[in-house]
Order: structure tokens, then C-alpha cells, then sequence
């Protein structure tokens, strides 16, 4: 990490930390901007009720006038978005949509190294109003205003009517996308991160093998290794993956699957125990036995150079299924492949016949710093993200809001792929809980990369188990 940028990470933590003040309760959401609680928008009200901020500055004449947004007049929000892949064009169109829409005007900022360019502002106490930037960057710069509760409460923006339409936000946003520990991460019932881009994950294959194989799509892990030995015949595996790391949305789904939400949020708690119970055992079990499924020429292809022709196998018709996203289909879209060649996706298959599929959701994140000098018109600005008219300008440009019945407004494979929650299969989403530096733990070494040496023979499921269960032990220990 460059010097320049750690610094301006731990000004803004040493900051925080003066501000939040010690040992502040997760649901404290003043940070000494000189906003009380009282001051601040409550669960289930909508900025029009609140009397806050801009809701003060309404005269005797607008409270007379139809316009909902008549209590925003003049107000200006700074709006903070990472610059990734889909670029920033989006976020100027979506923008002045908005403004049409409410008359609140926005000050925009993009940059693909974000952190750099608002935090020095922040470490003077002046936020952006609104900020796209998901978990999981190098910075950490989310994840520190987390720690730091400098994140505003946005409950209430889901019974918030979306601007220019009738529907509610959370009757706009798909099922199960506002109860995850990325959106909730205290716990407390309470929604501080709004749930933006998604991309579904599971498990890809040739769908025109299967079709002229007259082979049936397994509903099931009893179906699978059913197929496996069918196309055991036929010298084609059953399984492969781009490397180890991709395992990290199979785990994740597949614990939904054996055990639900409460399994998955102890594992990923690293409860004690949690590791030798039959529903861990039942994860365990499954992915050693796939391995034994897995093209043998998987481990020495699974790293960051050669990744594309272990996926390159499944265009061959040389593995049938692998763990991926929807990012697949532009990664190898100039890669050779069979003539009878079509993008399949599915759920990891269901334990028993007749319970829950689940797919793994990655998606990122908006959110409205505590500090924020606008809250209430920031609000009304993530209401919108949901509305049709955001949708279909961020889906122009591959951003794909979770939002019920997107799929009818897309194209081509996507389709398919941004249905798969409409047909019954479950979201999984989450992660494993952060912990403090163990030298020689990390989670994708624990869970994820020995399923290189289980496909090669160079350790049994035994030795992983006690391996996870020691290594869990010590995570406990370090949670943050």
C-alpha cells in the first residue's frame, strides 16, 4: 500500500475515533457533527415527516403546494461513487436524472482510487452526502467507518416511496438483499448499507453438452455424482474450477444450503463447535467427494496466470461444471469452444431432494457517512438508485441493480442469469467475520486453498477438518 494512502487511512481512523468517542454503541450514530438524535431521520419516516435539516427550511408557501420535494428546494448533495469497470458516465446520467425528478441539485465525484480523493475532506469533517464504495478494497476504508459506527442508520429509507413511482424501496429490492451481515453489520436489525450492483453466482456449464447428451440438469448432490459417472464413461469430469479462491461463493452457498442462515452466521463466526457438527461435516463430505469428481489437470492450472484454461475446460467439453459469476462470459468470450456450445448456470444443487438451492450474491455498497451534512436529501438520493429510471441507466452499462423483475429488462445471457431468483433458488450472501492478523491464517488458506491438495491426493478430508478446526479456534480469538 503506497505511504500516502496508509496515512490518509489511519488520519481518518485516529479521527473517527476522536469523534465516535470510546467504546460507542454500534447504534450511536452522532459523531459529534453537532446532530443529536433528536435531530436525526428515525426509523419508518420519510423525510417529509422528519422536520430535520432540509425539512426546516420549508415555508408557510410550500407546505401548501403538492410538490413532495418542495422541502429540498435549493438543497446541493455531494455524491462520492468508486469508478470500477462500468465507468462513470452512468453515475452523471443517473444523477441529473434525479435532479429532473426532485429539483435537488448534485455535486458529483468519481475516481477509481476513491479513498484518495475524499479522504483528506474527511479528515477535516467534511463528508460527501452520499457514498458508493463497497467491502472488501484494499483500502478498507468502508470497513473502517463501520468499526468507527460513522454510518448513518438507513432503515427508513426502505419504506420510503421511490421518487417519480408509487412502489416503496423495499418493495423494489429483491428478497433477502437488506438482511445480511453486508448491509446489517451490527446485528441489530437495522439496515446502514444500501445493497447496489450484484452479480449471481454458481455453477457454469455447456448447457448444448448436456442437451446432446440428453443429460438432466441435477436438482441434487445424489443427481450430480449420478451425471459424474455418466460422463466418467465418456472420459468427460464431472468438475473444475478457475483456481481455489472461487471456492469462497461454492462454501458459502453450500453451508446455506446444509444448514440456513444460523449455520452459516456461526460458521463464518467461527463458533466453537461449529466445525463438528453434521451440518460442517455435511459441507465437508461434499466438497472432498467432489474433488474426486474433478478434472485431475485443475490444481497445477488453478493460479492467477493460468486460471482461463482450467475454465477453458468446460468450453472443451472436458469438465462439465465450474464456480463462477456472471463476469464469465466477457472474460471468455474470444476463447474457442465446441460447436454445440451454450452458457448454463445453476444453484448449487440441494442437499435432499425438495430442500432450499441456494446461489452466492456478490454485490457493493452504498452508504451515508453519520457526519453527513445532508442526510435527508442523501436519503432521497439512494431512494431513487432503485427507481426504473436508475435501473435501466446502470444496466446500460452492465451494473445490474437488485431489483425485483430486473431480468425482463435485460438481454442475452444475462437473462438467464439475473432470473435465477425469480425460479425459486435462495440468495446467499455474507462473508467470513474479519479478525486481527494471525501470521499464517488467512481464510482463503484455511478454507479455500486445500482444495488443491484434496483433488491432488495430498491430504485427506480428515487432516482439513482438523486444520479449519484449529485455525477457527484462533479467528474466535482475534475477532474484531
Amino acid at each position: 500500500m503506497k505511504k500516502k494512502f496508509l496515512c490518509t487511512i489511519l488520519s481518518v481512523s485516529m479521527m473517527a475515533s476522536m469523534l465516535a468517542g470510546c467504546g460507542s454503541d454500534p447504534g450511536t450514530k452522532d459523531s459529534g457533527n453537532d446532530t443529536s438524535d433528536e435531530e436525526t431521520t428515525t426509523d419508518n419516516e420519510t423525510p417529509e415527516d422528519t422536520g430535520t435539516d432540509d425539512a426546516d427550511t420549508k415555508t408557510d408557501d410550500e407546505a401548501e403546494t403538492d410538490d413532495p420535494y418542495a422541502a429540498y428546494a435549493g438543497t446541493t448533495i455531494n455524491v462520492a461513487a468508486i469508478e470500477t469497470a462500468y465507468g462513470s458516465e452512468m453515475w452523471q446520467k443517473v444523477a441529473e436524472a434525479f435532479t429532473a425528478e426532485t429539483g435537488v441539485e448534485v455535486e458529483l465525484t468519481t475516481d477509481k482510487n476513491l479513498e484518495d480523493v475524499i479522504g483528506p475532506s474527511m479528515q477535516g469533517g467534511e463528508y460527501p452526502d452520499f457514498i458508493h464504495l463497497a467491502t472488501g478494497r484494499e483500502a478498507g476504508l468502508t470497513e473502517q467507518f463501520i468499526k468507527d459506527t460513522m454510518i448513518l442508520d438507513v432503515t427508513d429509507v426502505l419504506s420510503m416511496t421511490v421518487p417519480g413511482e408509487t412502489a416503496a424501496v423495499s418493495d423494489k429490492i429483491a428478497e433477502g438483499f437488506t438482511d445480511t451481515s453486508l448491509t446489517n453489520p451490527y446485528g441489530d436489525g437495522k439496515t446502514y448499507l444500501a445493497p447496489m450492483f450484484y452479480s449471481p453466482c454458481g455453477l457454469f456449464y455447456n448447457a448444448g453438452l448436456l442437451k446432446e447428451k440428453g443429460w438432466e440438469v441435477p436438482t441434487t448432490w445424489d443427481e450430480m455424482w449420478e451425471l459424474g459417472d455418466k460422463a466418467k464413461e465418456e472420459e468427460i469430469y464431472l468438475f473444475t474450477y478457475p483456481t481455489a479462491g472461487y471456492f469462497d461463493t461454492f462454501l458459502y452457498a453450500l453451508m446455506y444450503s446444509v444448514g440456513g442462515p444460523e449455520f452459516f452466521d456461526k460458521a463464518t463466526h467461527y463458533e466453537e463447535g461449529i466445525w463438528e457438527t453434521p451440518e460442517a461435516k455435511s459441507c465437508f463430505d461434499i466438497i472432498a467427494k467432489l474433488a474426486s469428481y474433478t478434472n485431475p489437470i485443475t490444481p497445477a492450472q488453478a493460479n492467477d496466470q493460468d486460471f482461463t484454461q482450467n475454465q477453458q475446460l468446460v468450453l472443451d467439453n472436458k469438465a462439465i461444471f465450474m464456480p463462477n459469476g456472471t463476469w464469465i462470459v466477457g472474460e471468455m468470450a474470444e476463447a474457442p469452444r465446441e460447436d454445440n456450445f451454450e452458457w448454463g448456470m445453476m444453484a448449487l444443487p440441494a442437499v435432499k431432494s425438495g430442500e432450499d438451492c441456494y446461489s452466492y450474491t456478490w454485490f457493493e455498497q452504498s452508504w451515508i457517512p453519520s457526519g453527513a451534512e445532508n442526510q435527508d436529501a442523501a436519503k432521497l438520493f439512494m431512494a431513487f438508485l432503485y427507481s426504473d429510471t436508475a435501473c435501466e441507466i446502470f444496466a446500460k452499462d452492465g451494473a445490474i441493480q437488485p431489483v425485483v423483475n430486473i431480468a425482463d429488462k435485460l438481454e442475452g445471457d444475462n437473462v438467464m442469469f439475473y432470473s435465477i431468483y425469480e425460479n425459486g433458488v435462495k440468495p446467499a450472501m455474507g462473508n467470513f467475520a474479519a479478525f486481527d492478523a494471525i501470521p499464517g491464517v488467512e481464510v482463503r488458506t484455511v478454507f479455500l486453498d486445500p482444495v488443491n491438495s484434496l483433488v491432488s491426493g495430498d491430504i485427506t478430508e480428515d487432516d482439513w477438518i482438523k486444520d479449519v478446526i484449529s485455525a477457527s479456534d484462533q479467528m474466535r480469538e482475534k475477532l474484531k
